[in-house]
């Protein structure tokens, strides 16, 4: 079994982190947020994973060459690129891919498309059961919301036959929007056209109007995580979900540290003495926290150094950061690879680029260029 991955986005909401990185590589949870989706496939029996990709290309190079490559030959599985030379939209990739999908196609005529900044509790195996069940060429599935007025909802009957999209509606119809995975057969590829095409525009009310298209409900925890604020809300649904699996293990420091809540720390960062670590933090590799350090709903990436008495809630912080004394960061801060912050600043909800150095305080939220 195949499946295609939408990576081909400019990441422009989870930027600076996305100047660094193409946003399927950052790290969620100290590992890039494609590898969530490629493992959960991996263990429905998918072989063949296709990266459809667009922007930073090369890096996606780098990646298959040595990380992904990693991958491939731990997981026993292919791993492709489909290089778009132009935006494609949510649907051209899949006609891009053509040769791709179709390649060595045995018994098995069906594949996921999934977009690559959502993490759940993948239901790859109740995806491939239903779509048995019924039988028809598509199955998507939707996630309940309590705010429906702001997305396009997704209306189905009782047996989960789709029967209209409603973009934004002004009363009540439904409260299920298109969580971003979609399991096909693979004959839904002849219907799509060769140029930039919109997966929700223009392919499902089609196979709409042929009564081929069925909704499958997501039980559990759902999350886009492509922007900041969203990204640290992923990390409280991620771990909470990985202590309700008795999954969520912590390194033992030898010395006085505090956890609290729900925290996920590399074996290889360092941690010091009489540090507050939680809830809902995550510290990458090699990462340096240095005595008395109180983090709080953060993401620290991998290579960072954080120094004594620091105290950090609500921000992520990239590769390469260096982080003084008695400093205070809060309200999304973001900081990109490789930036640093002298003593005894306060940092309110400031955006930095990479390589950059803050010398004074910032009062109040705005991007550092």
């Amino acid at each position: 079994m195949k499946a295609l991955i939408l990576v081909g986005g400019y990441g422009t909401r989870l930027r600076p982190l996305t100047l660094s990185y193409p946003k399927p590589l950052v790290e969620f949870c100290n590992k890039p947020m494609i590898l969530h989706q490629i493992e959960a496939l991996v263990e429905v029996g998918v072989k063949h994973v296709i990266l459809a990709v667009s922007y930073q290309k090369d890096m996606f190079d780098i990646l298959i060459e040595k990380q992904l490559k990693e991958v491939e030959d731990k997981l026993n599985i292919k791993i492709s690129l489909s290089i778009e030379n132009e935006p494609m939209g949510t649907a051209g990739p899949i006609a891009l891919a053509r040769d791709l999908l179709l390649q060595d196609t045995t018994d098995d005529d069906t594949f996921f498309v999934l977009n690559s900044d959502i993490i759940c509790d993948f239901p790859f195996k109740k995806m491939i059961e239903f779509h048995k069940t019924h039988g028809k060429e598509g199955t998507i599935v939707v996630t309940k919301v309590t705010e429906p007025a702001k997305y396009g909802v997704v209306v189905f009957d009782s047996m989960g036959k789709i029967e209209s999209f409603i973009e934004k509606p002004k009363v009540y119809v439904s409260n299920k929007i298109n969580a971003g995975m979609y399991i096909f057969k693979m004959s839904i590829i002849d219907k799509i056209p060769l140029r930039p095409t919109s997966i929700e525009k223009d392919t499902f009310p089609l196979i709409v109007q042929e009564e081929n298209l069925y909704a499958l409900e997501l039980k559990g925890y759902w999350m886009d995580v492509g922007q900041p604020e969203d990204f640290l809300v992923g990390i409280d649904l991620y771990l909470n979900s990985l202590k309700n699996k008795n999954n969520l293990a912590v390194p033992n420091f030898n010395n006085d540290i505090k956890i609290i809540g729900n925290v996920l720390i590399d074996s290889t960062a360092k941690i010091g003495d009489h540090c507050q670590i939680g809830p809902n933090v995550t510290i990458g590799s090699n990462v340096t926290i240095k005595n008395g350090v109180c983090l709080k709903n953060c993401a620290i990436l991998s290579d960072t150094t954080i120094e004594c008495h620091t105290w950090i809630d609500k921000c992520i912080i990239g590769w390469n950061c260096f982080v003084g004394k008695w400093v205070r960061m809060e309200n999304t801060c973001v900081l990109g690879q490789d930036v640093s912050v002298k003593d005894e600043l306060y940092i309110n909800g400031a955006k930095v680029l990479p390589h950059k150095s803050l010398t004074s305080s910032i009062t109040e939220p705005k991007i550092i260029m």
